[in-house]
């Protein structure tokens, strides 16, 4: 005869089962901080800060599962020693540009622009050079814009600022006299631990009617208020405002830590996301978790646009069988 307990035992073994199998599959299985997709012939390509030998890369058609080359010398799209760097490989951005590909890139603080006849690599230099610039640099965005080609990057000065430059047409190098500060941490979520280095990093431009949107992460990578916020202006060079709003993206509303430094890409119907990358747990910051979130623009009242993450849409990237 069966019994209450028996019930009961049995309900909360089917409970525990169901739980651990929500639980694992909602766990990351790509580690990549910094990360960034790139769209190319109906393929997805994700790129991100993972090892001091390079770049890795993966691919997906479906933004569901991903998978590298089953050749493991073709597993890194940029090496070591085929371009600008020793080490400290971090936040690549890949771009098509005149029928060709780039990766504009972080190594040893410096920045460097190495090119490709495919996104999945091999990017290389003819000459192993860094882009002028005085001081340390990291986290570049190429944006074009009006025929122009516009340089954003963080240069660690008196905190991690974030700066614009214009570049040389052919993509050579920047155009000297031509830098401008975009942002630097001013707001109180971008400082939550008060601290004296404050940062403002990771940027991604994207325009939207006439209006340039910024998008940035603040506070310390390492800080559980790691968050996404942004700013806009009528100018790629600025002056930029930042919304009242912000973060848009924070451990708050996708519920992990350290959540932002990632890019915004669409997907083939045409849908907005933002990959990022999270901490490994509450307790523990490395390795960084790579996931994506959907974005929208929202109409206010007044008429003016903002954009937001949309509710729900948080997911861990996953490896295919």
């Amino acid at each position: 005869m069966t019994t209450l307990k028996t019930i009961l035992r049995t309900t909360f073994v089917a409970a525990g089962l169901l739980c651990s199998a929500t639980t694992f599959a909602q766990q990351p299985a790509i580690f990549l901080a910094d990360p960034t997709i790139f769209t190319d012939k109906g393929t997805y390509y994700l790129y991100g800060t993972s090892s001091e030998r390079g770049f890795l890369v993966y691919t997906s058609a479906d933004l569901k599962t991903w998978k590298q080359p089953a050749d493991s010398a073709r597993r890194f799209a940029l090496k070591r020693g085929e371009s600008f760097g020793k080490g400290g490989f971090w936040a690549p951005q890949v771009f098509k540009h005149k029928g060709a590909y780039y990766m504009a890139y972080t190594a040893d603080e410096q920045l460097a622009i190495a090119k490709s006849a495919s996104p999945a690599g091999p990017f290389k230099q003819d000459k192993l050079i860094a882009l002028s610039g005085i001081g340390r640099q990291i986290d570049p965005f190429v944006f074009f814009d009006n025929g122009k080609a516009y340089l954003y990057h963080v240069k660690l000065q008196k905190g991690n600022r974030i700066f614009v430059t214009e570049m040389k047409p052919d993509l050579s190098d920047i155009i000297p006299g031509t830098e401008k500060e975009c942002i630097s941490a001013s707001e109180p979520w971008e400082d939550t631990e008060k601290v004296e280095w404050t940062v403002t990093e990771g940027p991604t431009v994207l325009k939207r009617k006439g209006i340039y949107y910024l998008v940035y992460s603040a506070n310390d990578f390492r800080n559980k208020d790691y968050a996404v916020g942004y700013a806009t202006s009528t100018s790629p060079a600025g002056p930029w405002k930042k919304y009242a709003g912000n973060p848009i993206i924070s451990r708050h509303n996708v519920q992990q830590n350290g959540s932002g430094h990632g890019d915004v890409f669409t997907d083939k119907k045409g849908d907005m996301f933002y990959v990022l990358h999270t901490h490994r747990t509450d307790s523990r910051v490395s390795p960084r978790a790579t996931a994506v979130v959907g974005l929208q623009f929202k109409q206010e009242k007044g008429g003016e646009e903002v954009l937001e993450m949309k509710p729900a849409t948080f997911k861990w990237l996953q490896l295919g069988k």
